[in-house]
């Protein structure tokens, strides 16, 4: 039985590499451009060939690795290891943690990146001192999980998907078929969506996001951070607006779990209090006080090594004892 775990998690972007003790201590890490355009084969192999790094590069033999985990996005059946539907990685019914299996000789197991993510931060990171977490992570879309008793939720199997909410005031039509779905607003994309609206109205002329107008495709989430920074009237107004949408949604989900915290992580939650403080806000002003004064809210600690020790982790859990839990 092994004393390593790899931790794979595959971005439409990037993939984020790591081999991880049993202790939590990641002993190596890369990083390496997904390129899921180039098929599902190529994406495999790319797993395969930092398994080969790794191992060749730390001297560790295979016998001392449990297994991969690996997180993905999308909608994934982690007992079966399959993923049935990645949009972003365009796999639709594939068997990775079998294809995994074939192509390195270790155990593989997949689950979806975003309850891997919240499940590294709750077993190292900003959520361990909590029993009861709710995290959710805002970048291209927006998703949530819920870690109980150190246990990862999977209800029917597909818990989560939170961006996919339908909210009235919402105009934008959503890839998943739905109209006014609340990551059409409340996620990076969504938040430039909304300045790029604003900006073709005439609204907010003073703006310094006009600065963008002969190329609005390059405007980024981090642009409306700085532009906030400025004091701009348009970043504000856009920050309090998506942040208050994710909190009014966040106060449905509260006194439905009753978590003891509430995690964002993500590229857009790098906004920080400019967009968390609203959100903030708008939660604790439409929840009881008996959650009020039980539930903080808090962003993630580590960044995108809370992912990787989130798969490393699983890989853990499923050689030497569950902590899945798709009752609780």
């Amino acid at each position: 039985m092994g004393s390593y775990a790899f931790g794979f998690d595959i971005g439409g972007t990037n993939t984020e590499c790591g081999l991880v003790r049993a202790d939590g201590t990641v002993v190596w890490r890369s990083r390496v451009s997904t390129e899921p355009r180039k098929g599902n084969e190529h994406v495999m192999a790319l797993i395969a060939g930092q398994v080969r790094r790794c191992l060749h590069e730390t001297g560790i033999p295979a016998t001392e690795v449990c297994g991969s985990g690996i997180g993905m996005p999308g909608l994934i059946e982690p007992r079966a290891g399959i993923s049935i539907h990645s949009t972003n990685l365009f796999f639709r019914n594939y068997p990775v943690a079998a294809r995994i299996r074939e192509l390195t000789g270790l155990p593989a197991y997949v689950e979806n990146d975003v309850r891997l993510y919240v499940y590294g931060e709750t077993r190292y990171g900003a959520g361990r001192k909590y029993r009861h977490v709710l995290g959710l992570t805002l970048g291209t879309g927006l998703a949530a999980a819920l870690i109980n008793d150190g246990r990862i939720y999977l209800g029917d199997g597909f818990p989560g998907e939170i961006g996919h909410i339908p909210v009235e005031g919402i105009p934008y039509s959503c890839g998943c078929g739905l109209r006014g779905c609340l990551e059409t607003a409340v996620s990076a994309t969504g938040m430039v969506r909304q300045a790029i609206d604003a900006l073709r109205s005439g609204s907010y002329k003073d703006s310094v996001l006009h600065a963008w107008d002969s190329d609005l495709s390059k405007l980024t989430a981090k642009d409306l951070s700085d532009a906030y920074d400025q004091g701009d009237a348009l970043a504000a107004a856009i920050m309090d607006r998506t942040g208050r949408l994710l909190g009014r949604t966040l106060s449905y989900l509260v006194p439905m779990v009753s978590p003891d915290l509430v995690l964002a992580g993500g590229g857009a939650a790098k906004a920080g209090e400019r967009l968390l403080g609203p959100a903030r806000e708008e939660l604790y002003a439409n929840i009881m006080p008996v959650y009020r004064e039980r539930v903080v809210f808090a962003m993630g600690e580590l960044g995108d090594e809370a992912g990787v020790l989130g798969c490393a982790t699983l890989a853990f859990d499923r050689t030497y004892g569950a902590r899945v839990d798709s009752s609780a």
